[in-house]
């Protein structure tokens, strides 16, 4: 805890500030220093001091190119006396984004290896292998010093795994999400070594479906330095998550503590292991793992999953084949009935997800999303009692109209049978797709269908009796009980993310929609029950009223999206930068320019709750798109453009700004290429941070450039971007782009233009931005920074 508190003490570290390039390296020198002085004969420090310069593509955010200069990277090897081959990895970073503390995005991380390294230093037990500790400079920056360091440093080649620590919450358990690629054996050394488990290759095969806006160093070892794996993050509260609340206090001791049990045991184990020379012998084969509830892992190869699973599912088909020809001469009627039964279950579900997400939409419309991103309950109140009702509500019909008069205890085993039947099906198109997670079909699968087995005489005789009641709850508790406990840790992860997944996509409609499939899958096995019982109308009346009463209170607006409790905030994430822009034409004549506080919020409300508290802000100053320019003539830090509309954006007008270091761009030549192309070289001087974005114009294409590997990648709408940063003392940023252009090209072949961004010192933040910060509400995180933006023709 005291790294920690000293880290985050020193404020906001971003890259390229004296925060983070002096002061923070400078304290991480100082404990290693006298770690080494304390570390026994058994041990070798080495401790080196990197600042890479490099570039790079990577399809995050769409795709587009980074290029950093100078940053740092301070690395620690670990080794025996007689020195090792081979050597394991584990990799935190100490910056943080601009005007956070960012106590768990990633301090703590660091926090933590630094008492590991002072905890195996100490150690009169010598490693087999070397571990090297990467305390990274600048990862908030996209990956970057990780891939400084992967692909230059000298040490990196001796490398055959890594622990990656991230964040993507404050505190809390810390969630292995991420392992290999492929390499079992990483996580069998996870499920041996570890004290407090918790994995889940759910979360794993939603993060990598890009379903969630983020991204780790995990990328650049895995594909730029091919090396395998595991990533964890802690998960909780990440409301929090990259504001300036994220301090240290937040942090509770016991989980840094339970952090630092489990890292410096799997490191120790891997180590001390025989498989980590001869890691890639291993490397085959992907692994299913989970925990239960938190006690212990399970894992065991992909390859035996596969197995297991077709082999429940086809006792699954076998069991329900033999069901529907008992008698033979009645076949075809059991067929029809089992057949109508899954039928009507799908349709059911059908119903209910489109009449739950018909609310969604409702309340987004009249402006009440998010109403329950305080309030988590309001949304299982709304949304779960609305599915929870639809579905009865359409098989009570079917029980009324299309069953009229049949036998309950014969509908009861037909529906059971159907609900076997969708989940048997499942299992096998999950396990065909090549899906880890189809782990959770077999437990709904396996333990439904042995409890059936079971009880079958008992119901077959008595019907739905108190002990057939108690038999088949019993049965159903383990998936029960695991799927109630994964569904806590996908709504833990996924409902702060709702508030900083931009304008574009409803919050409501993706949280309506999980509730809805949650529902699904916990009444899938209870829908027999719907028509065992003589009526479920005392259970829809009481889950409509909720419903209606809900939806009343959330149309009225009593339940407020945001909060500013000290001990517990929310907050409405918003950005602001006061820009001055300069549109150029080919001569070089600027033809337009303009000032402004341009304003994005971070989620599907926009700015409708800050226009009474700040009424300038408004839908009368909504941003205009530069349609000649690329990326609409806005200084976007990321190309994350595709998730802000332009309705939801706004530019406030504000006088120019004049920065003290101002940008230095320039046209050093222009030479004629072989086969009809130009190639442009420019010379960059500025802040730490730049934008450049690039848009050839009519009959011209891009067809090379120096940064990346030489092949220009395109982000979202076909324009191209480049992320520059820097830490102190760079040189001027060299670069030159290739272009095939047409004879005739009177009005240029490509449009360039550059962005700087102020994100501290003297320059971040002007009087009037200032003055505009201080009256936003306290329930926002209003993060704001200067910058400047030229557009030129060439």
């Amino acid at each position: 805890r005291g790294y920690l508190d000293n880290i985050t003490a020193i404020g906001p570290r971003t890259v390229g500030s004296p925060e983070n390039e002096v002061l923070a390296v400078n304290y991480l020198l100082e404990q290693i220093r006298g770690i080494e002085r304390e570390s026994t004969d058994a041990h070798k420090i080495s401790v080196d001091i990197q600042r890479p310069t490099g570039s790079f593509s990577i399809d995050f955010l769409g795709g587009f190119t980074s290029y950093y200069a100078n940053i740092t990277n301070v690395v620690v090897k670990l080794e025996p006396r007689s020195g090792a081959e081979h050597a394991v990895l584990s990799n935190c970073h100490f910056d943080s984004v601009p005007n956070t503390p960012g106590a768990s995005d990633d301090a703590v991380s660091c926090a933590v290896m630094l008492e590991i390294l002072n905890t195996l230093s100490k150690s009169s037990e010598s490693l087999q292998h070397a571990v090297i500790f990467l305390f990274n400079g600048a990862e908030e920056n996209i990956l970057q010093a990780s891939h400084g360091f992967i692909t230059q440093h000298e040490w990196a080649k001796s490398i055959r795994a890594f622990i990656n620590l991230e964040a993507a919450g404050v505190g809390g358990k810390e969630l292995v999400f991420q392992t290999g690629p492929e390499n079992p054996w990483l996580v069998q050394a996870y499920v041996v070594a570890a004290k407090h488990p918790f994995a889940s290759v759910v979360a794993q095969e939603i993060f990598q479906s890009g379903i969630i806006p983020a991204d780790t160093d995990f990328r650049i070892y895995r594909d730029f330095g091919n090396v395998p794996g595991i990533d964890l993050a802690f998960i909780e509260n990440g409301y929090i998550y990259h504001t300036e609340y994220d301090t240290s206090d937040r942090i509770l001791t016991d989980s840094i503590q339970r952090a630092g049990d489990n890292i410096l045991a799997v490191l120790k184990y891997l180590a001390t292991s025989e498989k980590l020379a001869k890691s890639f012998e291993y490397r085959h084969g992907n692994v299913v793992f989970f925990d239960i509830l938190g006690l212990f892992v399970l894992a065991y190869p992909a390859r035996v999953g596969t197995i297991m699973n077709y082999i429940t599912a086809a006792i699954a088909f076998f069991y329900l084949s033999k069901k529907v020809l008992q008698p033979k001469p009645r076949a075809v009627h059991n067929l029809k009935k089992l057949f109508t039964a899954f039928s009507l279950t799908l349709t059911s579900w059908v119903c209910t997800l489109v009449a739950v997400l018909m609310v969604a939409v409702f309340v987004s419309i009249i402006g009440r999303a998010l109403s329950w991103y305080t309030h988590f309950y309001v949304s299982v109140s709304l949304y779960g009692t609305a599915a929870a009702a639809k579905l009865i509500l359409v098989h009570m019909l079917a029980k009324k109209f299309f069953y009229k008069n049949m036998n309950e205890q014969y509908l009861g085993d037909v529906f059971f049978d159907a609900s076997l039947m969708i989940w048997s099906i499942a299992l096998a198109v999950m396990t065909q797709m090549g899906l880890c997670s189809a782990f959770i079909c077999t437990l709904w699968v396996a333990f439904p269908l042995l409890t059936k087995l079971m009880i079958h005489k008992e119901f077959s005789q008595k019907g739905a009796t108190m002990k057939f009641i108690v038999m088949y709850m019993l049965g159903m508790f383990v998936p029960y009980l695991y799927m109630l406990y994964l569904s806590w840790t996908v709504f833990e992860m996924f409902t702060p993310v709702m508030g900083r997944s931009g304008s574009e996509i409803p919050p409501d409609m993706v949280l309506a929609g999980f509730i809805v499939i949650f529902t699904m899958i916990l009444s899938s096995y209870f829908i027999n029950f719907i028509y065992l019982l003589k009526s479920t109308k005392t259970t829809l009346v009481t889950l409509t009223t909720v419903f209606v009463v809900t939806l009343i209170l959330v149309c009225s607006g009593i339940f407020f999206p945001y909060s500013s409790d000290a001990t517990n905030p929310k907050p409405k994430r918003v950005f602001l930068q006061h820009t001055s822009r300069r549109f150029h034409d080919i001569d070089g004549n600027v033809v337009k320019s303009d000032s402004g506080i341009w304003i994005n919020g971070f989620d599907y409300n926009g700015i409708s709750h800050i226009t009474p508290h700040v009424p300038e802000i408004n839908d009368t100053i909504r941003t205009p798109c530069e349609e000649q320019a690329p990326f609409c003539g806005l200084p976007w830090i990321l190309p994350v453009h595709f998730m802000f509309r332009l309705v939801k954006n706004w530019y406030l007008p504000a006088p120019e700004i004049l920065p003290r270091s101002p940008i230095q761009f320039k046209l050093l030549s222009k030479k004629l290429m072989p086969r009809n192309s130009v190639r442009l070289s420019f010379e960059v001087s500025g802040p730490s941070h730049m934008s450049l974005y690039v848009r050839p114009r009519t009959g011209s294409a891009l067809s090379r450039w120096s940064l990346g590997d030489g092949m220009p990648v395109a982000s979202l709408g076909g324009d191209y971007f480049v992320f520059y940063s820097r830490g102190l003392h760079a040189a001027p940023w060299l670069f030159w782009v290739e272009l095939t252009a047409p004879e005739k090209h009177s009005d240029g072949i490509v449009s360039l233009a550059i962005a700087a961004h102020y994100f501290f010192g003297e320059d971040q933040k002007s009087p009037q931005l200032y003055a505009l910060l201080e009256r936003f509400p306290n329930w926002t995180f209003s993060s704001g920074w200067s910058c400047t933006y030229d557009l030129f023709v060439f």
